[in-house]
Formats: C-alpha cells, sequence, structure tokens
C-alpha cells in the first residue's frame, strides 16, 4: 500500500471514530467534500495546511497519524502477536494479555 493510500485510510478510520461525516470534516478543515474524498481514497494528497488542520480537529499528533504498522495484512498483525507472546516471561503480563484479549473478544 502506498503512502497517499495509507495515511487515507488513517485519515477515514480516525473520521470514524471521532464520528464525523466526509461533509462535517471537510466544513472542519475548510476543504471540499470531493478533495476528502480524494485524500481518503489515496487518490489526493493533502497539503501541509490541510495536514496542520487535521492534526488539530482530530486532536492527534503527527507521530500518531503516520503510524501505519497496524494497518499490514491480517495475518501478519497475527503471526507478529504470536512472536511478541512467546517472547513474554511474566507470567503475570500473560494473565493480563489474557484478560484483555477476552474482554475484546466478548465485547
Amino acid at each position: 500500500m502506498n503512502i497517499k493510500k495509507q495515511l487515507g485510510t488513517k485519515i477515514k478510520r480516525l473520521r470514524q471514530n471521532r464520528g464525523f461525516t466526509q461533509e462535517q470534516l471537510a466544513e472542519k478543515l475548510d476543504i471540499a467534500t470531493r478533495t476528502l474524498c480524494g485524500i481518503e481514497n489515496g487518490e489526493n494528497f493533502l497539503t501541509a495546511e490541510t495536514l496542520e488542520k487535521i492534526l488539530r480537529v482530530l486532536n492527534i499528533s503527527s507521530s500518531e497519524l503516520f503510524a501505519f504498522d497496524h494497518l499490514r495484512p491480517q495475518e501478519e498483525l497475527v503471526e507478529e502477536i504470536i512472536h511478541d507472546l512467546r517472547d513474554i516471561k511474566s507470567r503475570e503480563k500473560i494473565e493480563n494479555i489474557y484478560k484483555l484479549i477476552k474482554a475484546i473478544i466478548t465485547e
């Protein structure tokens, strides 16, 4: 996935998590809805000015916006999780992770 697609996917997820429609976010950013749509679809790249507005409106840091590791294919994520779990030596940490996973699954 290229950087425009990754960034667009991330902005779309953040927008949805914050409960904004494309129209609402576009208005807050002072850009056209079709421009935001193009950004979210990875067809257009945002300007530095729009980037600053996105960070402010969505209340996120640039490092959070540009963190894409979790967007990798599901199989890769599962393999990495399993690998990381095998490296944990603390029984208490394993129990906490187990509880967390169970809580997420039963939501």
